[in-house]
């Protein structure tokens, strides 16, 4: 049977729950194998993910301090809970064959994100102050990963936009490229002991006794559970390239897909903690009420990647798929202008040097292979089976997603009611890779704040196309 005839008939292979709980941010996996369908084509979709992710405090935890600081100590191995949002992205292409020679493609999709809450009702412990609190009960009661009743928030998102070009020389090959359109935007706020100062309290040993002290808004004064940075959207443009082969007679096809980084100036808006306690100020000039941030833009880059598709007819009425890919998540980071002043003050501060740390920051890249096999039943229904593995990021992970890649298995069905449309719908299974999360101030080392272990996520998606 021919690649187009088969192709019409099984699409399986191109359903979007395969990256939908990816390494990294790592969301949509970026495929563009709508526009390799043959003639003119149309499609939409939706994926949303369900997961369950939640840990335990590492015994011997202590808050970020003095390694002599045991501050923190009453919340190891307590519990913590489903920190994990769900959430949904969508899609839709167009493809378009001009001529025999050449095609025209639209991609829209959502490849990056974030989104993760941290309970509020999670285990706290009290921190003794140095000065009365607004509270007038003279104490911080605050969880590792919460602040009275706030707990860690993130939210990121991205959109992009491909517009394709592709040039057929002969039925065999393909080659093409485009511009790439892409914005993002996003919401941390961090709220714990965990964080330090960041996260609404800090201790420090650095005097006779003990002192811990919570904060205020460094502008208005007011009483601050935590560091709060917005993103605003910004846009700007990248590229892919890449080429596919196929051989008709065999039903097979391969693709490979490079996509650039993608960089952004943007100004993040931003509060900056001011310490209550006249020692722990002057421990740390950048939390003194004479300090004064200066302002600047940061930069983030959304990574680099290469996508390797291959699919071939096995036998008849049967299609084998498979999908590689490559992120470069090891040299993504975030570092705020202002929070990036804050860390270099602290490190100096407990380290003796300037170096700080980010945001957010990843250790390893990305590797992941998704596969299956997809047979047509009738000229109505095809059923596939879905199997895929993801790396991960390295097994100490961001407490903003603790999770160290995953194994996966699903199944789909599509439906044809007519020869040019069809109705697709899949499911999967994730068992997520165990993970110690370790706060921004920690990367780079071996020290970590809890572990997330046995977690598991479910993604179902949905898609219609249309041939014409």
């Amino acid at each position: 049977m021919k690649l187009k005839t088969l192709t019409n008939a099984i699409l399986l292979s191109t359903l979007c729950t395969q990256g939908v709980y990816a390494a990294g941010m790592d969301r949509s996996g970026q495929s563009i194998s709508a526009f390799l369908q043959p003639n003119n084509y149309f499609e939409a979709g939706i994926s949303v993910l369900d997961a369950d992710v939640s840990g335990k405090m590492r015994n011997g935890w202590n808050m970020p301090s003095n390694d002599r600081l045991n501050a923190g100590a009453d919340l190891a191995n307590t519990n913590i809970s489903d920190m994990a949002e769900s959430f949904h992205f969508v899609n839709f292409a167009l493809k378009y064959q001009a001529n025999e020679h050449i095609s025209l493609g639209l991609i829209y999709d959502q490849p990056f994100g974030a989104k993760a809450s941290y309970s509020a009702n999670d285990p706290k412990h009290t921190v003794v102050p140095t000065l009365p609190l607004y509270d007038g009960d003279k104490v911080v009661k605050a969880g590792a990963f919460h602040h009275m009743d706030e707990g860690t928030n993130v939210e990121v998102s991205t959109q992009s936009l491909s517009l394709i070009m592709g040039y057929q020389p002969n039925e065999h090959w393909n080659i093409y490229a485009g511009p790439v359109y892409q914005t993002v935007k996003g919401d941390v706020s961090l709220r714990g002991t965990v964080y330090g100062p960041f996260g609404g309290v800090m201790c420090s040993d650095k005097v006779i006794t003990t002192l811990c002290s919570d904060f205020k808004d460094k502008e208005t004064g007011m009483h601050m559970k935590g560091y709060d940075a917005s993103i605003p959207e910004e846009s700007e443009f990248g590229f892919l390239a890449g080429v596919a082969f196929q051989i008709p007679e065999i039903a097979l096809k391969a693709s490979l897909t490079y996509r650039s980084e993608i960089d952004y100036k943007v100004n993040v808006e931003e509060r900056m903690p001011q310490a209550n306690s006249i020692l722990i100020a002057s421990a740390v000039k950048e939390l003194g009420k004479d300090y004064t941030f200066t302002s600047g833009s940061t930069n983030i880059t959304t990574p680099q990647s290469i996508n390797l598709d291959f699919q071939s007819g096995i036998m008849a009425n049967t299609i084998a798929f498979a999908n590689i890919r490559w992120v470069d998540w090891s040299k993504f980071a975030i570092r705020p202008h202002k929070f990036g002043q804050l860390a270099a003050g602290l490190t100096q501060a407990v380290a003796g040097t300037t170096r700080g740390f980010d945001l957010i920051a990843y250790e390893k890249d990305q590797f992941s292979v998704n596969f299956g096999v997809a047979r047509k039943l009738n000229e109505q229904w095809a059923l596939s089976v879905l199997g895929g593995w993801d790396s991960g990021v390295g097994e100490l992970t961001s407490t903003l997603g603790p999770t160290d890649g995953y194994w996966s298995a699903g199944l789909g069905a599509q439906f044809s009611p007519t020869p040019a449309t069809f109705i697709q719908a899949g499911a999967r299974y994730f068992w997520l890779g165990d993970a110690k999360a370790q706060s921004a101030s920690w990367f780079g080392t071996e020290r970590y704040d809890a572990e997330f272990k046995d977690n598991n996520a479910i993604g179902y998606s949905v898609k219609m196309g249309y041939r014409f």
